[in-house]
């Protein structure tokens, strides 16, 4: 799905979450193209809403390189001046393909995940059968990277958006909604207002951008990832203390074999395509942008999936 706008000078590619597809973002495209003043690209993974194939990591890899390369062939856009936006799961192929392309404008990550594992389990290194290693590619990618993640996110905990964060090489300010959760960020009125101003940052001139380069690193010695809401990660913290030891928690990562972790970790859209049936029987495109909290509550239930 494209959606123009006739005064655009950037394109964003448009990877979504769990559980939606572009039925289901049909009028937050359209939102965000006539507010951004920008061209929308959105698609839909393999297995999901009219396309074709089975829903897996690798898949949708291969999916967000045939939508940018639809972008590149069909609609004449160039690597600089794409922004990738990347949802929750979409954060995924989002991360991966921005660690491959120096040039790309901008990468914004809307409540991302530092992996699939990491969700489900306090791990503190990478295996080998994780899914989705942005912990792992952050750092390669070369563009500015906005996070925007609510304090309260029930699905995937605002420490994945921070830790990204920490690790991004262009940091820009970062967007922490208090009481936000995982599918209503777009409802509040600073992420337009933060998200249009992003936009405005990255379409400058290289000196511009370099100005507010400089203004991010004078300020985040002193945020220590944004110190304002240090207190709200007082669950984080007391789970931290639990583990009073390294061996006990190489004890509690091993507790399950590798091909248990294995089984549980291939929920990765397998799952996800279950959990969709029920969700395509009631939704419906929205008619306004308002309407868009109900239709995407069911939206990106990884906890249920995950849990399961």
């Amino acid at each position: 799905m494209y959606v123009r706008h006739p005064d655009a000078t950037s394109t964003v590619l448009y990877s979504h979450g769990n559980a939606a597809d572009l039925g289901h973002l049909y009028q937050l495209f359209l939102h965000l193209s006539f507010n951004l003043r920008v061209n929308v690209l959105g698609y839909d993974y393999s297995g999901y809403g009219q396309s074709s194939g089975k829903p897996s990591e690798h898949n949708t890899y291969a999916d967000i390189e045939a939508a940018y390369k639809c972008l590149i062939e069909n609609f004449g856009a160039k690597e600089e001046e794409i922004i990738l936006y990347g949802q929750s799961v979409g954060s995924g192929p989002t991360v991966d393909l921005a660690s491959r392309l120096p040039r790309l404008r901008a990468v914004v990550l809307h409540s991302p995940i530092l992996s699939g594992l990491r969700v489900m389990y306090p791990v503190k290194r990478t295996y080998w059968f994780d899914i989705y290693k942005n912990i792992d590619k952050i750092p390669q990618v070369a563009c500015p990277v906005l996070i925007i993640h609510g304090t309260a996110d029930e699905v995937v905990d605002w420490s994945h958006g921070k830790q990204l964060w920490e690790l991004c090489k262009e940091k820009y300010e970062p967007l922490w909604l208090r009481g936000g959760k995982h599918c209503d960020l777009e409802l509040f009125p600073e992420y337009l207002r933060h998200l249009k101003k992003f936009v405005h940052t990255v379409e400058k001139s290289p000196s511009h951008r370099q100005a507010w380069r400089e203004s991010v690193d004078r300020i985040e010695p002193s945020r220590k990832s944004i110190d304002f809401f240090e207190p709200s990660r007082k669950s984080t913290d007391r789970r931290e203390k639990s583990r009073s030891t390294r061996d006990r928690t190489r004890n509690t990562e091993h507790r399950y074999s590798n091909v248990e972790k294995v089984d549980k970790l291939k929920f990765s859209l397998d799952q996800f395509e279950k959990s969709r049936r029920s969700v395509d029987i009631f939704e419906r495109p929205k008619r306004n942008i308002e309407q868009l909290d109900c239709g995407r509550k069911s939206v990106d239930r990884l906890d249920r999936i995950w849990a399961s």
